[in-house]
């Protein structure tokens, strides 16, 4: 089955090479060059998943994806500006599935939709992925399910990103052994593909924080300052 993107950023160049990627791809691509008609666009033909720029003219893309959660679970990936983390967190909070910031790589964005494309054909079939042992992860408390990218801690679900659940991933399969910003860039990013360290120390934040809301004591993400952070063995 081809899969459906829909494309909503005001720059027309970030349109036509984003969209000429993804066919090249096998994707069928829309593409919208501001909030107001992505929505429209959105509400009458909706697609298996969103590429959404946050600052746009007419109507930004946090008012987009609120509108958008008022009827429909679609999967969404921001695009945000450089280092501003304000829009991540919004973003995330408001129900987006991952962001990627500014400039970025199109195969970085491909991989990402991929991944999100697969995470939820697997959500929609629940035995699929249950006979797949080997892609169940258990360290203590902690059960990764690499088919679907879901994460939970003592039984209890926790909404990860994409992109947080790959650098957890990377933290988690090998206990006690440290990774510095370079190797979790390349695990959750791909070589070859430049991200500022902070982009990952934020990631990590989130990731802490999302557990600290199932469980006040998670601590076993541990950070050596100046060298990296592991994942510790209960």
């Amino acid at each position: 089955m081809t899969h459906k993107i829909a494309l909503v950023d005001d720059d027309r160049n970030i349109l036509t090479s984003v969209s000429m990627a993804l066919e090249a791809e096998g994707y069928e691509v829309q593409t919208y060059n501001d909030g107001e008609s992505g929505l429209a666009g959105l509400n009458a033909d909706m697609p298996d998943l969103v590429v959404l720029d946050i600052k746009m003219p007419r109507m930004d893309g946090t008012e987009v994806l609120t509108k958008l959660r008022e009827k429909s679970r679609v999967p969404v990936i921001f695009l945000t500006s450089k280092d501003d983390e304000i829009d991540q967190i919004v973003g995330l909070r408001m129900g987006a599935d991952d962001y990627i910031t500014k400039p970025f790589s199109q195969r970085l964005l491909i991989e990402r939709i991929k991944a999100l494309l697969r995470r939820e054909s697997l959500r929609e079939q629940p035995d699929a992925a249950d006979t797949e042992e080997s892609e169940r992860i258990v360290r203590g408390s902690l059960e990764l399910d690499d088919a679907r990218h879901l994460s939970s801690w003592k039984g209890e679900p926790v909404n990860l990103t994409v992109t947080e659940y790959l650098l957890l991933k990377a933290l988690a399969i090998r206990p006690g052994h440290v990774k510095n910003r370079d190797q979790l860039i390349d695990m959750a990013y791909g070589e070859n593909i430049h991200v500022d360290d902070r982009t990952i120390d934020s990631h990590i934040k989130r990731v802490r924080k999302k557990f600290k809301n199932v469980d006040d004591d998670f601590n076993q993400i541990e950070t050596l300052y100046g060298v990296g952070y592991r994942y510790k063995e209960e």
